[in-house]
């Protein structure tokens, strides 16, 4: 098989199963807090509300993805296949050609970063850009068969991964917050859902017995309320629809 075809089956296979990646990663980083200095784990405020900004910083990538995206375009892919109607050449897909993952990889930085290791960081940096790279692989096959040159020249002008401000083109669409509500509510409860973990694995580690640092209880179970709110809202009722989006 030649190497463009296997790259891109490799990269559909890894899309569908992307949620494997956060499962890794969890699972190694218990491992290295259990082995690193224990001193170097301990909590310090400052730090970590700098690795937790990481974090939202990602989440807010994510946001401003979704809240100016149209339906069907190449921002929106399922775990059945790729969707595109149209190109997203404005607003944030004018400045980078992945925000998504962008946005992503800066999500999973703040956990890595809480393990204070900086050779799991280089790890996590390096499995996280050769397992997303296939994706994008295959994303791009995709969005140039289907439309051609002109995919070819809006990807001429755009990065795919670091971003450039020179070609940047406001948002044809108008900010939908309840796409956004939609489609990040469980992004946004994963990222305390994490810390949450890592810091009870750390108490263990570091002391022996079952303890939550109260700062990252009550932002864990605020954003479980919140949580539970916005899934209510999304199963029981209609308000979260946008016609296009």
């Amino acid at each position: 098989m030649a190497l463009v075809h296997e790259f891109e089956k490799t990269g559909n296979w890894l899309f569908k199963r992307r949620s494997w990646l956060p499962v890794i990663l969890v699972i190694s980083g218990v491992a290295v807090m259990y082995y690193v200095n224990r001193l170097s784990i301990l909590f310090d405020l400052r730090k970590e509300m700098i690795f937790l900004a990481v974090s939202l910083l990602g989440e807010l990538i994510r946001v401003l993805t979704v809240g100016f995206a149209p339906g069907n375009t190449s921002g929106r892919n399922t775990a059945s296949g790729q969707i595109a109607d149209e190109i997203n050449e404005t607003g944030i897909y004018s400045i980078v050609r992945h925000p998504l993952y962008v946005g992503n990889y800066l999500m999973w930085l703040g956990p890595s970063l809480f393990l204070r290791s900086v050779w799991f960081t280089i790890v996590f940096t390096l499995v996280y850009w050769l397992y997303y790279e296939r994706i994008m692989f295959a994303e791009e096959q995709f969005l140039r068969r289907k439309f051609g040159d002109m995919y070819d020249t809006w990807s001429g002008k755009v990065r795919a991964v670091l971003p450039s401000f020179k070609n940047y083109a406001p948002p044809r669409l108008s900010f939908s917050l309840r796409t956004v509500l939609r489609r990040e509510y469980n992004s946004f409860v994963n990222i305390f859902l994490i810390f949450f973990a890592l810091d009870f694995v750390r108490n263990y580690i570091v002391t022996g017995r079952i303890l939550i640092t109260p700062l990252w209880g009550w932002l864990f179970g605020g954003a479980v309320v919140i949580w539970l709110v916005l899934r209510s809202i999304h199963r029981y009722t209609s308000w979260f629809t946008v016609e296009g989006r």
